[in-house]
């Protein structure tokens, strides 16, 4: 049989490339619960012989922010041909305590359990990016995977990670230790349900966007300088452009980069992430993960200019940058132990070997295998200094 994949007849050795087919469905409306269900009630396909089963999982804070939305959520699916809601819309605190906490992972596993979802059915998640992730955790481990749909409701989500494959827990105190790679059935991206958050929530998803403008877009990159005031506003047309270009481009390296899985060792994306994960830890998560973003990426933009050549006119942009979208550049919770224990629990995250993604050039990144601890230093100084000069210049 050796002959059915082109090995000689006596070959005992079958390294085979293949690929698995895969759909990333994105869409974008102004109200899907409202004038737009049909756009999302279109992802919610019927079986052949059965309607589609639906499970609801709603951000606590979000059901908070608006008391009617639960009530609206059953209203659609059970006026809606060829849906079955199979239980009553169910509420999940967000934010990182349900990361951390593994009893809401198996409270889920069980409502699967008990409504008899399989494979064809659909988990549908509305919220942050931490009941996203918790949500689509065990979603993806359920029968090896229930149809997960997802709603974001955080600039930071719908900018960013409502798009990837990830999926992840915090365990051993460390970020996302615990978790899988599953595309998820569908993603809704929808502007009405942003208005809820809080300012300085509605902020924190940007800094995502300034990191892939800079590892793949320089012209997206000039037109946030310039739109950061009126982001930080949330003036709706700047901040939606702000919003669809940076999860184009995130979905873009996704599915078109190579690598979706994150199997080789290079992972751009993580630009200023590795030293923000556990700046977010080390901080008991009083920084919002965009926050911690946002210094990850000024210290990761300062260290590329003093090692790599990046132009200082891009440093000094960038640092302007999130002073115009409100974000910090620095915390006091920030040293040395942070940077580098946070490099080593890096390295041990991409299985050994270390890449981090530095720049030369904007939209030029380059994977470096090592850090210079006396580099890095400086880098923190200059990013500390640039931070108390806003300070003093906003007195």
């Amino acid at each position: 049989m050796s002959e059915l994949f082109g090995q000689s007849a006596d070959s005992n050795q079958f390294d085979i490339d293949f690929s698995v087919p895969l759909v990333h469905r994105l869409r974008f409306t102004q109200d899907c619960f409202g004038k737009d269900f049909h756009v999302l009630g279109k992802l919610l396909e019927p079986g052949i012989t059965r309607d589609a089963r639906v499970q609801v999982w709603v951000d606590e804070g979000l059901a908070n922010w608006d008391p009617t939305l639960c009530a609206r959520i059953t209203h659609c699916l059970r006026s809606a041909a060829k849906i079955d809601l199979v239980a009553e819309v169910e509420v999940l605190p967000g934010g990182e305590v349900i990361k951390n906490d593994p009893s809401y992972v198996d409270a889920l596993l069980t409502a699967f359990n008990r409504d008899n979802l399989d494979r064809r059915s659909y988990v549908l998640v509305v919220g942050g990016g931490a009941v996203l992730d918790t949500v689509g955790y065990a979603a993806s481990i359920a029968h090896r995977g229930i149809r997960l749909i997802r709603v974001p409701t955080t600039t930071l989500a719908q900018a960013d990670s409502g798009v990837g494959v990830k999926n992840a827990v915090n365990w051993f105190a460390k970020k996302n230790w615990k978790g899988t790679f599953a595309t998820p059935w569908g993603v809704v991206n929808d502007e009405h349900l942003l208005t809820g958050l809080s300012d300085r929530d509605y902020r924190c998803g940007f800094s995502e966007a300034v990191k892939v403008a800079m590892l793949k877009d320089a012209e997206f990159f000039e037109f946030l300088v310039h739109a950061a005031a009126d982001i930080s506003a949330r003036q709706r047309a700047p901040a939606s452009r702000a919003i669809r270009q940076s999860v184009l481009l995130h979905l873009h390296h996704i599915t078109r980069g190579g690598d979706p899985f994150e199997l080789q060792q290079a992972r751009p994306l993580d630009f200023g992430h590795w030293s923000a994960h556990k700046l977010e830890a080390i901080t008991d998560y009083r920084l919002r993960h965009g926050e911690a973003v946002a210094i990850g990426v000024a210290v990761d933009v300062a260290y590329s200019h003093l090692k790599y050549g990046l132009d200082l006119a891009t440093v000094q942009a960038t640092f302007a940058l999130f002073q115009g979208l409100q974000l910090p550049i620095w915390d006091s919770a920030l040293n040395e132990e942070v940077i580098f224990d946070g490099l080593e629990e890096f390295r041990q995250h991409l299985g050994g070997e270390l890449t981090v993604t530095m720049l030369q050039q904007l939209a030029q990144p380059v994977d470096v295998h090592s850090i210079d601890h006396r580099v890095m230093r400086e880098a923190m100084n200059m990013v500390a200094t640039s931070a108390q000069q806003q300070v003093t210049a906003a007195k």
